[in-house]
């Protein structure tokens, strides 16, 4: 095994591609929640491996879980877009800097985490490179195969979810040979199995939670609250934040994309908001929530994969969340982290 062939020579190089990783995997699948149950048990323990303390491993693999939403061609961008009737390739383009700026701020978090190591890092060799990526062939590979599948109209989105899970399976059996068909298929299958059911006991309690606020009228409320009360787009800003901060640790993405943003988007109008820079802001605001105690989604899909109580994981993820939110309020107040590429670009 070479883990460190290509970014070995990077302080912090393997925490960085996690959160490269991670990103990337996100953005794919639309669900933060996905990308710690699908890859947090390969990057855990590589972090781990290479010196990194348990803490912020967990707080990392945590925290990255939700990188990502905000680059193209990300499912919540197209979702906002057609609720809010805002023009689809405009939030992918407004989403580029501001998604990017995210990435690089947890990334930063890492490279100041391997300065620690006492191993510190290790020169690049393009021989050792090339020899790492030859050897994880049949992993890079598994990206190209669920593209093609799916972008090439070969699948549907179910269909090509099963092809992925078909190709790691044989890849793991009849390539590496990591798993036996007689001795540990079986085992394989039933943890999959229980993993899979205590994630949909999760989901469950979440959407009769969501339901009970949208009976409740409480995202009604609390806007009809700020509508009265707040008359400076900076104080709105400031309102929105706070609120959808909540709305992100409640609810998940989509369900808060129907119910809030027809909401939202009139205020934002009544503000001068650009609709764009409203709409990142959004789904800024609901990733910071997925790691916001104490019921942000990604805390407790990351306690269950982990198996680590709640609070131990919430505790990990405070460093990641405080950089989160110095991220997102940069976003906020910065529009021309959201604008900027759209001014130059004449749209």
């Amino acid at each position: 095994m070479r883990p460190r062939g290509c970014c070995g020579w990077i302080p912090g190089g393997t925490a960085v591609v996690a959160a490269m990783v991670s990103a990337f995997f996100t953005v794919f699948t639309g669900g933060s929640g996905v990308t710690i149950l699908a890859l947090g048990g390969l990057l855990l323990p590589a972090l781990l491996r290479e010196g990194y303390g348990d803490k912020f491993s967990l707080g990392l693999i945590t925290a990255s879980g939700s990188l990502g939403l905000l680059l193209p061609p990300a499912l919540p961008l197209i979702v906002y877009g057609i609720v809010a009737q805002t023009p689809i390739e405009d939030l992918f383009i407004g989403g580029i800097l501001p998604g990017f700026l995210l990435v690089t701020m947890v990334a930063a978090r890492g490279i100041r985490e391997g300065l620690k190591l006492p191993g510190g890092r290790t020169p690049f060799v393009a021989r050792e490179a090339v020899a790492a990526l030859w050897e994880g062939k049949w992993e890079l590979l598994l990206p190209f195969v669920i593209l093609v599948a799916f972008l090439g109209g070969y699948a549907t989105i179910v269909e090509t979810s099963a092809l992925a899970a078909l190709y790691a399976i044989l890849t793991q059996t009849l390539v590496h040979r990591d798993i036996g068909f007689r001795k540990d298929f079986p085992r394989v299958l039933t943890d999959c199995a229980l993993t899979i059911g205590g994630v949909l006991v999760i989901l469950g309690v979440a959407v009769g939670f969501t339901n009970y606020l949208i009976d409740a009228s409480v995202p009604a409320r609390l806007l009809e609250w700020t509508q009265q009360y707040v008359h400076s787009p900076w104080v709105f800003l400031l309102a929105l934040n706070l609120f959808l901060l909540v709305v992100g640790c409640l609810m998940d993405i989509y369900s808060a994309t129907f119910v809030v943003v027809p909401l939202i988007v009139p205020l934002g109008q009544a503000f001068g908001i650009h609709p764009v820079h409203l709409g990142i802001i959004f789904i800024a605001n609901l990733e910071l929530g997925y790691l916001t105690p104490p019921v942000g989604l990604n805390l407790f899909l990351s306690s269950y994969r982990f198996k680590r109580p709640l609070m131990e994981v919430a505790a990990a993820s405070m460093p990641m969340l405080a950089i989160l939110g110095i991220g997102v309020a940069l976003i906020t107040y910065v529009p021309w982290l959201t604008t900027g590429l759209l001014t130059m670009l004449g749209r």
